[in-house]
């Protein structure tokens, strides 16, 4: 498994902690690798990533180029995560996705209310 860039929105206070979580658990050897959505690392690296998709949705670069965005990039970086690749099998079971999807779709339409409501300020 080589290494994989996650590109996430380095203004969002959620998805800056869910980033330095997943980068705190990942599997040595470079198994990951981050960069925020509008930093010019990022756009030069990977111009066909717009900053609307990556603030949208955490995009996933594989190794090979593929580009996975919200709850599809969700297994694969349980997989680089330690303690946690056993997780990803359950994306796998009928009717995950879909599911998976829907979720992550309301979590990043909802985040900046959620992290008002979980800090103590009023949002």
């Amino acid at each position: 498994m080589g290494p994989a860039v996650l590109i996430y929105d380095g203004e969002c206070a959620v998805c800056r902690a869910s980033a330095l979580w997943i980068m705190r658990r990942a599997l040595s050897g470079g198994a990951l690798e981050i960069l925020p959505c509008r930093s010019s690392v990022r756009r030069a690296r990977f111009p066909q990533i717009s900053d609307e998709a990556c603030l949208t949705a955490m995009q996933l670069v594989l190794p090979d180029g593929r580009v996975l965005s919200g709850a599809d990039a969700v297994p694969e970086i349980l997989r680089r995560v330690r303690g946690w690749g056993w997780l990803a099998r359950v994306f796998a079971l009928p009717g995950a996705r879909p599911a998976a999807r829907r979720l992550y779709a309301w979590l990043a339409e909802n985040r900046m209310r959620l992290h008002c409501r979980t800090s103590g300020r009023a949002g």
